[in-house]
């Protein structure tokens, strides 16, 4: 089945609200633009006949199925993005359909592509006359990409569901989430010094300036997600290595340039163990300095069986050094759950059925992409009780996330809403 014209003008519409995380204005705790975003989806799918609410302007739901069941099937989706970034083709908040059959815009794969898929399978079942055997709630937060405190407040105020999956990662199933750790490095002495990088924690930063003694030294680099900073190259390594001799006059600069640029992540963050859910990487990201100090923010995804303070003890050690001082700014805890459940193993079965309809397909992956995953990614379900992240990417695809140029092929689009339709309802049979 294609997309409609109800879907592709809501998808359109959707993508073109440029909902990135601001400053609490007017009641609205994560700004207008993300709020203006969780307005229109629900007003929409309230249209369409779903039952909405909005939890203290942070959070809100669009529900169906019978309103007496003591049942909730949650599906848990996010509608701010991150910065726009630099090195789009096209505008990245005008849905742009190429020749390729790629969807572009900033949100197809994270997260308004997935949350208006999650709508979009919903309404046709809603249309098609199923019988819904519990309640079905799409629960949507406006500031994941930045704290997640929509879906915790939402978790505070709002109906736990009995079960629930976050589109919001790769296939097949994800049963773990590295532990997500903010550190900042700083110093409060003043400096002539003068430095701008990064636009969020969770980027790779793709362009970065630096002013020393009246010269100026650029980095250019190529944006990916924090969880996986092989995939860019870190505009911040790319200037602290062009500007030689000046560096001196810069303890912090230097502190990059000699611990950071320079070394794996399990050398500067101390942490050399690798477990089931991977080894430990680190993204620099959000470089600042003026007059009155300067920081380097830290995005680093670590192993479950790793502790968040010895990574901090270890790096203010050897930030000391340097006269600097570091700190948590923000801190994610692991989340671990058994494989061997009903629900994964009935997700794992939707996703064996649908995955050969997806591009790139080759049928070698059968034996290699049917067993639940740890990833480095941080999603709602470490904040979500009873949750557990479920697609939408294949996992032979390449990580779009906070990419320039993000885009999802019609094709695969339409497989994920077939794959939320089952998902729907074989976990609503299970209960």
């Amino acid at each position: 089945m294609s997309l409609d014209a109800f879907e592709m003008d809501f998808l359109t519409r959707l993508i073109a609200i440029q909902s990135v995380g601001g400053a609490e204005e007017n009641g609205l705790p994560y700004g207008a633009k993300p709020f203006e975003a969780l307005k229109f989806f629900l007003d929409t799918a309230n249209a369409e006949g779903f039952r909405t609410g909005i939890i203290n302007n942070r959070s809100g739901f669009a529900e169906i199925g019978p309103s007496d069941s003591d049942k909730l099937l949650g599906i848990v989706c996010h509608l701010d993005v991150v910065p726009e970034g630099s090195g789009w083709d096209t505008d990245p908040f005008d849905l742009t359909l190429k020749e390729d059959g790629r969807l572009y815009g900033r949100g197809i794969i994270d997260d308004k592509g997935p949350a208006a898929c999650a709508l979009f399978a919903m309404r046709r079942l809603l249309k098609s006359g199923y019988e819904f055997k519990s309640r079905v709630r799409l629960i949507l937060g406006t500031d994941e990409e930045r704290t997640c405190s929509c879906i915790e407040d939402y978790a505070k105020n709002g109906e736990i569901p009995t079960f629930a999956i976050t589109p919001d990662a790769e296939f097949p199933v994800i049963y773990a989430e590295k532990g997500i750790l903010n550190i900042k490095v700083y110093t409060n002495e003043p400096s002539d010094v003068s430095a701008f990088a990064g636009q969020a924690a969770n980027m790779v930063p793709a362009d970065s300036r630096t002013v020393i003694n009246g010269r100026e030294y650029l980095g250019k680099g190529v944006p990916s997600h924090a969880s996986r900073p092989e995939l860019g190259v870190n505009a911040i390594f790319d200037m602290v290595n062009k500007i030689g001799e000046d560096i001196k006059a810069s303890p912090l600069l230097t502190y990059i340039r000699d611990e950071l640029a320079s070394k794996e992540a399990s050398v500067y963050t101390g942490c050399s163990i690798e477990d089931e859910s991977g080894k430990i990487t680190a993204n620099p990201s959000v470089l600042r300095i003026d007059e009155t100090g300067g920081s380097i923010v830290i995005d680093i995804r670590y192993p479950v069986t790793t502790k968040a303070e010895d990574i901090l003890e270890y790096m203010s050690g050897i930030a000391s050094t340097y006269g600097l001082k570091a700190e948590i700014t923000n801190h994610m805890a692991p989340l671990f759950k058994e494989k061997d459940t009903p629900e994964i193993a009935l997700l794992t079965s939707v996703w064996s059925k649908h995955m050969g309809s997806y591009d790139g397909y080759k049928p070698e992956y059968k034996d290699l992409y049917t067993e639940p995953l740890a990833i480095g990614g941080g999603t709602y379900a470490r904040h979500m009780p009873n949750t557990i992240a479920f697609g939408l990417q294949a996992p032979w695809q390449k990580d779009q996330c906070h990419q320039a140029n993000e885009s999802l092929s019609v094709t695969d689009l339409e497989t994920d809403i077939a794959v939320l339709e089952d998902a729907i309802k074989g976990l609503t049979e299970l209960f």
